[in-house]
């Protein structure tokens, strides 16, 4: 079976390294448009941040001379009828099923005087790929003031980046509060005062209307308000579009993605497909590198006709949720000094119904506050600003569904709580069914199986389990298991005294 993949992201490198390890038959070639490998995309602000280095965002690929890996190549044109690619040096591939894993593109709002015809003012960016995020690390030494348009996830995660690295901040928002699709205006607030004392100026319910520049370089932006803000960097953070120009140029059905059924085929010709970004399932999109990778294992899966169980409850996604009482997404801002995490319901219902309880704690004085949504006796919702013990003891809760006290109160008051709430920090205290990588659902028995296979770093274990390859939030949790069964294989390796031997003491393992 020929497949050709356009795209190799995160979605579409984990959809090739799924199906030729259970797919003898597939013969795989993948057009990259980027000249980088595989990395993990979900990292990018950790690297304005000064966090994680460029290098460090690698993922793992697929070792396989059934893989044909073309990078800095892309895909011009598809003719359905003779089931060929063609791609940006002249090639022609065939195939027997096509995947489309092309992703998204950011969203550039109409700014006045942003571009020239050589592209963006110096100093105007995106942050989407490995080189958006090299390029505003290179200008940050120039830099004394930035500004960041979009107060999502990512802008927040820009921001507190910028700012840790010493920059005036300015964060501009168009709605009246920050990640209005999951904070309510209480979490809001508590988590625009945190974002102050970072040293975040917040600017909300106006825009950035126009640029001006110095000799090709952004020297300040008006607001939609008339404020005028000097600054030496503009980082847009205003949402992506998914890439569907080339499914478009094939005559495939698009809306805002590429239309696919629950089999993730086109509607309009079974041998195409559509995973990721640019897929528009009937659920619809979410943005999500979770979704994706759940496409990416049931696409495989109905391929090769394996009967693999979904574990979509334990998916841990980076962006907001979609269903009403959708128990997948877990929401983390990965910024400098500023913890935030919402999952399920959060921020944007009403409480009125009966069948949904709410608890809510706020202490704007030290930055805290924190909500929990219980339903049928489950925690269905959740939202926590600056306390991060409490939100990985809900977020063990939320993702292992397991059930609360009837008191939804003791959730979140922990002189209360200390019987109630999971334990689970220490890794000696969890069980061998405990998740430690939530965006991969690897429970830590998986991860011990592979430590006692031979795996004896963080990165092994990335390779035998994927555990660590998402947020990297569990990578901490993962050393910690090995460290501990290492320390336990020691002590079952000691040597006993023997009968008549030196005394206790004298003899070393």
């Amino acid at each position: 079976m020929k497949v050709v993949v356009i795209g190799n992201g995160m979605v579409g490198s984990r959809f090739v390294d799924d199906l030729v390890s259970r797919d003898a038959s597939a013969q795989v070639t993948v057009l990259g448009k980027e000249t980088h490998e595989p990395y993990n995309r979900v990292l990018l602000s950790s690297v304005v941040a000064g966090k994680t280095a460029p290098d460090a965002l690698a993922t793992l690929t697929t070792d396989s001379d059934r893989v044909r890996t073309l990078l800095g190549v892309s895909a011009v044109a598809v003719d359905r009828g003779a089931m060929t690619v063609t791609d940006s040096t002249g090639d022609v591939h065939h195939y027997d099923r096509l995947v489309f894993a092309t992703g998204s593109q950011a969203r550039i709002p109409g700014i006045q005087g942003i571009a020239t015809d050589r592209g963006l003012l110096e100093g105007v960016s995106v942050l989407k790929d490995l080189d958006d995020a090299t390029g505003i690390v290179a200008a940050i030494p120039k830099a004394r003031r930035a500004v960041v348009l979009g107060a999502g996830v990512l802008g927040l995660e820009v921001a507190t980046g910028l700012a840790s690295r010493g920059l005036a901040v300015t964060l501009v928002h168009h709605a009246d509060r920050l990640m209005e699709r999951q904070l309510g205006s209480a979490a809001s607030s508590i988590a625009t005062g945190s974002l102050q004392r970072l040293g975040v100026t917040v600017v909300t319910e106006t825009s950035v209307a126009s640029a001006r520049d110095s000799r090709g370089a952004v020297k300040s932006v008006t607001l939609t308000d008339g404020t005028e803000i000097l600054t030496n960097l503009l980082v847009m953070c205003a949402g992506t579009i998914p890439e569907t120009a080339l499914a478009r140029k094939a005559g495939l059905p698009c809306d805002r993605g590429i239309m696919v059924g629950e089999d993730l085929a086109s509607p309009a010709d079974p041998a195409v497909f559509a995973i990721g970004d640019c897929a528009q399932p009937p659920e619809g999109g979410s943005g999500l590198v979770a979704q994706g990778w759940d496409q990416a294992k049931r696409l495989v899966a109905a391929w090769t006709a394996d009967a693999v169980a979904e574990s979509r409850v334990d998916a841990v996604v980076e962006s907001a949720d979609t269903a009403e009482l959708d128990v997948t997404n877990v929401v983390r801002v990965k910024a400098s000094g500023l913890d935030v995490v919402t999952m399920g319901l959060s921020g944007k219902f009403e409480h009125g119904e009966r069948e949904l309880r709410a608890v809510r704690m706020a202490d704007p004085a030290i930055g805290r506050f924190v909500e929990v949504v219980v339903s049928h006796g489950l925690l269905v919702g959740a939202t926590i600003v600056g306390d991060k013990q409490c939100a990985t003891e809900l977020g063990s809760m939320y993702t292992r569904m397991l059930p609360v006290p009837s008191d939804p109160a003791h959730l979140i008051i922990r002189p209360l709580a200390n019987a109630t709430r999971p334990a689970a920090v220490a890794v000696e205290d969890m069980g061998p069914d405990h998740t430690i990588c939530q965006c991969n659902a690897v429970p830590k028995g998986r991860i011990e199986e592979a430590v006692a296979d031979g795996c004896s770093s963080v990165e092994d274990v990335a390779r035998a389990t994927r555990a660590g390859t998402g947020c990297g939030d569990c990578r901490s949790l993962v050393g910690d298991i090995i460290r501990r069964c290492g320390t336990a294989d020691a002590a079952d390796q000691k040597v006993p005294a023997l009968a008549g031997s030196a005394p206790v003491g004298t003899v070393e393992g």
